[in-house]
């Protein structure tokens, strides 16, 4: 049976992003691991960090990000898929970050946390041996994301890679941030596109994240709407020659 491994940032991004192949990797028969890198509940957060969370009409007595947590384990079922991994890293207003603009500018200097996310990537590579990798182009540049892409890389892994467009960063803004831009300039564009079936699994899945969709869509019509403008298509960089078993569903782009 093949593997995938799916290496997403925060606890939404791999649904967001490539929740269709994912639903369809499934189906195929496909070993799924989904793996979220920043999880970490912090007790009695302070500042923009507390804010993070009261912004969304959440008191500071609630584990925030223990309810994300259950969100993306109802999500990850959605899309057929086994139980996700949650990695105790600190999101990146609890290593320093103190304002939204903050997390889209430049990685702070004493952000240190690329060596531990190395490691860790290192130790799933070893343990799952994937065929595939799904990670993050870091397109918004949110420096979770491009402290994920620049792990991976630094991981230095032997399988093939699709990198995922970052969505809904792809669409807030007609020509959203690539910090990492370069990184991926060269690279092949491949795409996905899936039926009904596969769109109906993943909006049940991004539906999942109850605490993000005011935040990110202005509610649950807005996700609807914004899922539709995607019309079943999900896009990447290819890295790597693709196992022959995902010729059916990855092509390279037109």
């Amino acid at each position: 049976m093949p593997t995938i491994l799916a290496l997403s940032p925060h606890l939404d991004d791999a649904a967001f992003s490539c929740g269709g192949l994912l639903h369809a990797l499934g189906r195929a028969g496909w070993d799924v691991e989904t793996v979220t890198v920043f999880t970490a509940s912090v007790a009695n957060p302070t500042g923009f960090a507390l804010a993070c969370q009261t912004d969304k009409g959440l008191g500071p007595e609630i584990d925030y990000m223990d309810l994300r947590r259950a969100e993306d384990t109802a999500a990850i079922r959605a899309l057929g898929l086994a139980r996700p991994r949650h990695w105790p890293f600190r999101e990146a207003p609890h290593r320093g970050y103190a304002s939204a603009p903050e997390l889209f500018r430049d990685v702070r200097a004493d952000d240190g946390i690329v060596p531990a996310l190395t490691d860790a990537v290192r130790a799933v590579l070893a343990e799952t041996a994937p065929d595939l990798i799904l990670a993050p182009q870091a397109i918004g540049g949110h420096v979770d994301h491009v402290q994920v892409v620049r792990a991976l890389d630094a991981a230095e892994p032997a399988a093939p890679i699709l990198w995922w467009r970052d969505f809904p960063y792809t669409v807030r803004d007609q020509t959203p941030k690539e910090p990492l831009r370069a990184r991926f300039a060269a690279l092949p564009e491949a795409q996905i596109r899936f039926g009904p079936e596969g769109r109906e699994a993943k909006a049940e899945a991004c539906a999942a994240y109850a605490t993000q969709l005011g935040f990110q869509f202005g509610g649950r019509e807005g996700l609807v709407r914004r899922l539709e403008q995607e019309g079943g298509r999900e896009r990447f960089r290819r890295q790597g020659v693709l196992p022959e078993s995902l010729g059916r569903l990855v092509a390279d782009a037109a």
